[in-house]
């Protein structure tokens, strides 16, 4: 049985992939653009990573979403440095997504939809919670013929253990885009970036990191 995947290609959602593909087969891969500055970014990096894996992907746009998202996450002119979790949060985002990813499961016969939440920021966002995955479940098990259930594989890790669980699966952490900017490169300041650089700095890797971000252009 397989896995539809939700790849924002940020760190997270790819260790998340790679992390579960022994136990479930990825069949599909989804990307979602709902206006977000970092659409393109994510986008590039989700291809990216799909193709590594094997799997199709699916990009699916949201355009009415983005007429919901504050403006730190759509606006073009808003300044990261300021952006605070409060500020990124969008309406029952991960809501929408297993919803949407609850479909192609049951069409694909697939047991599992994989998501990248962690430990951090389930303190600021309840949908990257482990209540939050037990409860979609609940409701998967009524909304779908297959009941597909979300499998998490960093929901109860800190950024730096996500960083180290890639490490040690041979996830290519070069490849993702983290950054709620769009670019060229990720701006390390927007709280997102902030929780990254930590990450890689204390797991040791960071200039290692950057490295082959560069190589991999």
């Amino acid at each position: 049985m397989g896995a539809v995947i939700l790849l924002s290609g940020g760190l997270d959602s790819v260790v998340s992939a790679y992390a579960a593909r022994d136990e479930h087969q990825p069949e599909l891969a989804i990307t979602f653009d709902y206006g977000q500055r970092a659409a393109a970014r994510e986008l590039e990096a989700a291809l990216r990573v799909a193709a590594d894996l094997g799997v199709d992907h699916r990009l699916i746009k949201l355009p009415w979403l983005a007429r919901l998202a504050p403006a730190a996450v759509t606006d073009p002119g808003a300044d990261l440095a300021a952006a605070t979790d409060a500020t990124v949060w969008v309406p029952a985002r991960n809501a929408v997504f297993i919803s949407i990813a609850a479909a192609y499961a049951e069409t694909l016969e697939c047991e599992a939809i994989v998501c990248g939440f962690n430990a951090e920021e389930g303190d600021a966002f309840p949908d990257n919670t482990p209540e939050f995955v037990t409860r979609a479940d609940a409701l998967l098990e009524l909304a779908t013929r297959n009941a597909p259930r979300v499998v998490a594989p960093t929901l109860n890790l800190t950024k730096l253990e996500i960083v180290q669980l890639g490490v040690s699966i041979g996830a290519p952490l070069q490849l993702t885009w983290s950054c709620y900017g769009d670019g060229p490169e990720h701006c390390f300041e927007c709280p997102s970036c902030l929780r990254l650089r930590d990450a890689l700095q204390a797991a040791g890797i960071w200039e290692s990191w950057q490295a082959q971000r560069r190589d991999s252009r």
